[in-house]
C-alpha cells in the first residue's frame, strides 16, 4: 500500500446545535464522511473544514447559530453550513460572505458534496470502514432512533413544514433495520424521535412490510412493540395524542417499551389553542392521562408549554394553571412566547407585554416545581431501574425509566465502583430533590 495522502487522512469537524432531529442528521454526515476515509476532528485547529448544522426555528436559535459559524470562521476559516437556518442563504451570506456552501435540512448529500469540494477524500480501503451502527455523537449506550421528516400540522407559531417539508416517513423495515444493529453494538436506550411520531406512517398509509417471516405495519404502534422484541429501553418523544396512542400503553404496562410519553401540549385554554391551530379538548385529555395512569400507574408524562402567547389572557393563563394542578404531569417545561420569521402568529393581534410574560412563566414553574418537588418524595423507599451515564470515584450518575438524556432529572448513586456506562441495576431511593433523585444500590 502506497503512502501519500492515506498517511494523514482529511480530517472535518462538526458543530451540531438545535434538537435531537438535527443531532442525527450531524451522525448521518459523519457517518458517510467516515466511510469515505474522513477522519473526526475534536477542534477547529485540527479540522480541515468545519461543518456547523444549524437551527432557525426561534430567534435565539438563530443568533446561536450565527454565533457558531463566526466562532468556526475565526478559529477555521473553511466553514460549511447546513440544517434548519441554512434554508435562508441569503441571511446567512450576508452576515458570513465567506462560507464555502449554505444547504437546508436534511440535505446531506449537499454536504458531504461541500465537504468534497474543500477537503478532497483520500480514498483508502483500510480506513474507508465504519461501524455497521454508523457514527453517534451521543454515549454509546444510548442512541437517537429517527423515524421521519417533516410535519403536516400548520401550527401558528411554528415553521417547521417549511423548513423540513412535509412529513416523510421511513420505511419500518428501515427503522427496524437500524435499531437493531444499534443494539447489536451495544446501545442500550434507543429515543424515537420525529416531528410528530404518533404520525408515523400517515403518508404510506400504513403500508405492511416484510420483517422477521412476517408483515408488520408502518405505525407507530406495530413499530414500537417490534421495537420492543430487541429488549433494550424504547423511549417515544414528540407524541402527539391521537386516539390511537392510547393503543402503547399496554406495551408500557407489560415492559416492552419505557413508561414515558413526551407530549408537546403547549397550552390548555381552547381559546389559546384554537389561535395556536392545536387540539383544544382539554377534558378529554385529562380523562384520557387518567386512563393512561390506571392501565399503567408508573407512566410519567413529559410536556412542554408556550406562555405569552398573542392574545393569552390573565382568564387564559389561570385556565393552564387549573389544568395543570388536575393533570399533574411528571415533567414541565415552558417557553416565553418569541416571533418566528414566517410565522402566521406575527400577525395575530393581543401582543403580551414582556414583563407579563415573565411573570406568567415564574408563576408555572412555581406551579410545576410544587407538582414536581410533590412526584419526587414520593420515590422515596422505592426500588427503581436506573441505566447508568456516568461512573466517577465518588459514584455513578444515572437515570430512572422516566428521565430522558440531557432534558430530565437524574440518579445519583453513592459508591458503585463496579459500575460502566451502560449498565441498568436496581436502586432504593434514598432522597429526592426537585427534580433530581438519590439512592444505593440493591445487592
Amino acid at each position: 500500500m502506497s503512502s501519500g495522502a492515506n498517511s494523514n487522512p482529511p480530517k472535518v469537524g462538526i458543530v451540531s446545535l438545535g434538537c435531537p432531529k438535527a443531532l442525527v442528521d450531524s451522525e448521518r454526515i459523519l457517518t458517510k464522511l467516515h466511510a469515505e476515509g474522513y477522519e473526526i476532528s475534536g477542534t477547529y485547529e485540527g479540522a480541515d473544514a468545519v461543518i456547523v448544522n444549524t437551527c432557525g426555528f426561534l430567534d435565539s436559535a438563530k443568533q446561536e447559530s450565527l454565533e457558531a459559524i463566526g466562532d468556526a470562521l475565526a478559529q477555521n476559516g473553511r466553514v460549511i453550513v447546513t440544517g434548519c437556518m441554512g434554508a435562508d442563504e441569503t441571511a446567512i451570506r450576508s452576515a458570513y460572505p465567506d462560507v464555502l456552501a449554505v444547504s437546508g435540512p436534511h440535505q446531506y448529500e449537499a454536504v458531504v458534496e461541500a465537504v468534497h469540494d474543500a477537503v478532497p477524500p483520500a480514498h483508502d480501503p483500510f480506513q474507508d470502514l465504519v461501524p455497521p451502527e454508523g457514527l453517534h455523537l451521543t454515549p454509546r449506550h444510548y442512541a437517537y432512533l429517527k423515524i421521519s421528516e417533516g410535519c403536516n400540522h400548520h401550527c401558528s407559531f411554528c415553521i417547521i413544514p417549511s423548513l423540513r417539508g412535509r412529513l416523510q416517513s421511513r420505511p419500518v423495515h428501515h427503522v427496524l433495520s437500524e435499531a437493531e444493529r444499534l443494539a447489536n453494538a451495544g446501545v442500550r436506550e434507543l429515543l424515537v424521535i420525529s416531528q410528530d411520531t404518533s404520525a408515523y406512517g400517515v403518508d404510506l398509509k400504513h403500508e405492511s412490510r416484510c420483517w422477521k417471516g412476517g408483515e408488520i405495519r408502518t405505525h407507530m404502534t406495530d413499530m414500537a412493540s417490534a421495537l420492543g422484541d430487541l429488549g433494550i429501553w424504547v423511549r417515544l418523544h414528540y407524541v402527539y395524542p391521537y386516539p390511537h396512542v392510547d393503543d402503547v400503553i399496554p406495551l408500557m404496562a407489560d415492559g416492552k417499551i419505557l413508561p414515558y410519553l413526551d407530549i408537546p401540549f403547549q397550552h390548555a385554554s381552547p381559546r389559546v389553542l384554537k389561535a395556536m391551530k392545536r387540539p383544544a379538548d382539554h377534558e378529554r385529555i385529562l380523562e384520557r392521562i387518567a386512563s393512561w395512569r390506571d392501565v399503567c400507574p408508573d407512566i410519567t408524562v413529559r410536556s412542554t408549554f408556550i406562555v405569552g402567547f398573542p392574545g393569552e389572557t390573565e382568564d387564559d393563563f389561570s385556565f393552564l394553571l387549573q389544568w395543570l394542578e388536575e393533570a399533574r404531569l411528571d415533567r414541565v417545561g415552558c417557553f416565553k412566547y418569541e416571533h418566528v420569521d414566517g410565522a402566521a402568529a406575527n400577525a395575530l393581534p393581543g401582543a403580551v407585554d414582556p414583563d407579563i410574560m415573565d411573570e406568567r412563566w415564574e408563576r408555572l414553574m412555581e406551579t410545576q416545581h410544587r407538582i414536581s418537588t410533590e412526584k419526587m418524595q414520593a420515590k422515596i423507599g422505592r426500588i427503581l431501574d436506573v441505566i447508568i451515564d456516568d461512573v466517577t470515584e465518588d459514584g455513578a450518575i444515572g437515570r430512572t425509566q422516566g428521565d430522558a438524556p440531557e432534558i430530565d432529572g437524574t440518579v445519583t448513586i453513592a459508591g458503585a465502583p463496579d459500575l460502566e456506562p451502560g449498565d441498568i441495576v436496581l436502586v432504593n431511593i434514598t432522597d429526592a430533590g426537585d427534580y433530581d433523585l438519590a439512592g444505593t444500590i440493591v445487592t
